[in-house]
């Protein structure tokens, strides 16, 4: 955690810098395509400041009152930054819109468009590092700025577009129609990081984090591991929660099948990682899974085996065992 809120720190005071870049920019230009690119250097600025706090508040240890932790917080500052780059794009869409009505002069292009690119590139360094180690370390809010950045980055490409056609054309008005496009871009990604950061708060299930799961499952399955169903996969922030229920063969002592549940631990976070937590209900097996159990001399067996079932999505979420 001391490592994330490090990165943040780095970040934000990066978006600082840039921040003042830009602004130096639209001042020297008096673009409105300019002006709104840093404007939504502002909403980096001041996400930034929610991100690292809310690293710091993830990383505090479980009390009684949280049980879970507080990583969930990660998902509610991804959700603010989303709403500060929505509202960003519908003041920028204004403003762009207005100045179609009320054109100004537009100066030092050149110089504008020299600044911005500067900019731009390092936006993408930023955003690709936050990106990279977001997922790694399954960041909803490292992600999340990451992305941000990213798109903040090819906005910043069309702006040095647009700055130089204006250049070389003399077309002012291709500044406010550029600006208008930026914005849209803008509401867009706002509207996808709200999204996104809701459905993890409503505990929306998680279909990549489950994939990988059951792969992880699927390779080092054990032949006691009869059946698993009512699987349900939960982001808290960079954890995860994980609840199943395992079918063991029904002879095997409390000892033994604690044994085979930790085992299951030890596969599934040597596969993903050590942010898990598990709640594996055991049930014991019946007549129906003797057809489709692996286990070799069983002394119980009521039927041969006939197939191994293929643990996929299907048939591991629902809340009933399998059965031919």
């Amino acid at each position: 955690m001391r490592g994330k809120v490090r990165v943040m720190q780095l970040m934000l005071l990066f978006s600082v810098l840039l921040l003042g870049i830009k602004f130096i920019a639209w001042w020297i230009t008096r673009s409105n395509a300019i002006l709104t690119d840093a404007l939504e250097s502002i909403v980096n600025v001041v996400a930034g400041s929610v991100a690292l706090f809310s690293m710091w508040y993830a990383g505090r240890p479980r009390d009684e009152g949280h049980p879970y932790g507080h990583g969930k917080i990660e998902f509610v500052a991804a959700g603010f930054e989303g709403a500060l780059v929505l509202l960003a794009g519908g003041g920028i869409v204004f403003a762009a819109v207005r100045g179609f009505f009320y054109p100004h002069e537009i100066m030092r292009l050149d110089e504008g468009a020299i600044l911005i690119a500067g900019a731009g590139i390092t936006n993408f360094f930023m955003g690709f590092y936050l990106l990279r180690r977001g997922k790694r370390q399954d960041s909803a809010l490292m992600v999340a700025n990451g992305k941000h950045l990213l798109v903040d980055t090819l906005t910043s490409l069309g702006l040095v577009g647009g700055l130089l056609l204006i250049y070389y054309t003399g077309y002012d008005w291709v500044d406010n129609l550029l600006a208008t496009i930026l914005g849209l871009i803008i509401i867009y990604t706002g509207f996808r990081l709200v999204r996104v950061s809701l459905g993890s708060l409503l505990d929306e299930q998680d279909y990549e984090k489950i994939t990988q799961l059951i792969e992880v499952l699927n390779r080092n399955r054990r032949d006691n591991w009869i059946d698993i169903h009512k699987l349900r996969v939960l982001k808290y922030g960079s954890g995860l929660h994980i609840d199943a229920h395992l079918t063991l063969p029904w002879y095997l002592t409390l000892t033994e099948a604690h044994a085979e549940v930790h085992a299951m631990e030890k596969v599934v976070a040597a596969g993903i990682g050590p942010e898990v937590e598990f709640f594996i209900h055991t049930d014991p097996c019946l007549p129906q899974s003797c057809p489709l159990c692996t286990v070799q001399n069983c002394p119980h067996r009521q039927a041969e085996h006939v197939r191994k079932v293929t643990w996929a999505r299907e048939n591991l979420l629902p809340d009933q065992k399998h059965k031919i």
